[in-house]
């Protein structure tokens, strides 16, 4: 068997994995910027919202960071993976960019 994953022929977000006379590309974990191998554990780096803990790549909780990064009033952080979102509280509604009573 010749190990055509030698020659790295899969693309950036992607991993080669070696088959019996052929090869194919997995893509990477969307923890990662570059990778070896399947899982968080096998990033070449994190992707942004990301930060490795020991071996693995895991996600920043930005809603429980000391600096708060929903300011508008009556408004709540909701942690997603890589990210976050700003949402306006219970009883609340979105009206032009700003959180109202419903």
């Amino acid at each position: 068997d010749l190990d055509e994953c030698a020659t790295s022929p899969c693309k950036d977000h992607q991993y080669c994995l070696n088959t019996d006379g052929s090869f194919s590309c997995k893509g990477c974990d969307a923890s990662c910027v570059g990778c070896t191998g399947e899982g968080s554990d096998k990033c070449k780096t994190c992707s942004s919202g990301y930060v490795k803990e020991g071996e693995k790549c895991t996600d920043i909780d930005e809603c429980n960071l000391p600096e708060k990064v929903c300011m508008k009033e009556n408004q709540d952080c909701v942690n997603t993976p890589g990210s976050y979102k700003c949402v306006c509280s219970e009883g609340f509604e979105d009206k032009d960019g700003t959180c109202v009573q419903t």
